[in-house]
């Protein structure tokens, strides 16, 4: 099977979990190309289509898979190969955008959604699959996390919140985080920017509590990756991450309240151990080699459709 995936490359690469499950799919034996979408906007997005015409002419994809709601409306401008589309959170959570995405929606072959809330807002009622983006897991392992605070050179007498994004990022909502942090002692935020793939998994595993408070989410690829880690974890009820921390010892889900949030970090700080996350992730399914599997069983589904 030829898989042509086709997603933004506004920052010079694809978002890092497109990769990944990208290396998933070519890792179950098909074959796999990729259209990088440059452009901003839905005109930016319209001025790709004779790119991906030639794209899809070289390239003779069984099936293209579209991340995000312009990339897959871009895709859908042909009709020649089917398209399956994967909305991640902020297609469905801007009204904005919304609107295209619901275009897209009808025109697609297949839609798969990444957490119940996004699923609920679009109101889809056919052509659909619930199913997050899985990770990779880690290597690391428990022995590693005092090496990885002395390379990061963190005063021992401190504790650690790693905030689930950059401070400038206002989707991520950092001044509740930062007011939160202010309430406890001898505790520092840090700021998630800038870091490699390798370097966000060591501060994952050096950190004492991950945060998140951001405003919308989809389904985050960080949080999967804290549990991965056996960060604890604290975090509004945003995207499917009460879902995903549900029955995990020294997680909490909190309300958007500085104190309450507060008081949760005191308690995952006292929780003074790793979590059993990386088996919660395994039996969610939610690794990358078995998000491939299920997303390879959609594609051969919707080619013999189109083929009958």
């Amino acid at each position: 099977m030829k898989i042509l995936i086709v997603a933004s490359y506004n920052k010079n690469r694809f978002a890092p979990f497109i990769l990944e499950q990208a290396n998933a799919l070519q890792k179950t034996g098909h074959e796999i190309d990729f259209f990088c979408v440059i452009g901003k906007g839905y005109l930016g997005y319209l001025k790709a289509f004779k790119s991906l015409q030639k794209k899809i002419k070289t390239f003779q994809p069984d099936i293209i898979h579209a991340h995000y709601g312009l990339c897959g409306l871009l895709a859908n401008l042909q009709r020649s190969v089917p398209v399956v589309t994967t909305y991640h959170g902020s297609d469905i959570n801007i009204p904005n955008v919304l609107r295209f995405s619901k275009i897209t929606m009808n025109l697609s072959a297949w839609n798969i959604f990444v957490s119940e809330k996004c699923l609920h807002i679009a109101k889809q009622k056919n052509k659909f699959s619930l199913l997050p983006c899985g990770i990779d897991l880690p290597i690391y392992n428990e022995t590693d996390i005092a090496a990885i605070k002395k390379q990061l050179n963190w005063q021992e007498e401190k504790k650690h919140v790693l905030f689930a994004g950059a401070f400038d990022n206002t989707v991520k909502n950092a001044p509740l985080a930062k007011e939160a942090i202010r309430l406890l002692k001898n505790t520092e935020l840090i700021e998630l920017k800038g870091y490699t793939r390798e370097q966000v998994t060591s501060l994952l595993y050096a950190s004492d509590v991950f945060l998140m408070t951001s405003f919308t989410e989809g389904s985050p690829q960080v949080i999967k990756e804290a549990m991965a880690c056996g960060c604890p974890i604290v975090s509004v009820n945003v995207g499917d991450v009460a879902e995903r921390i549900e029955g995990l010892e020294g997680c909490f889900v909190v309300e958007r309240n500085p104190q309450e949030i507060a008081k949760k970090i005191q308690q995952a700080l006292s929780f003074a151990r790793r979590t059993n996350g990386r088996k919660h992730i395994i039996k969610m399914e939610l690794t990358n080699d078995l998000v491939a599997k299920k997303l390879v069983e959609i594609y051969k589904q919707i080619i013999s459709k189109k083929q009958n």
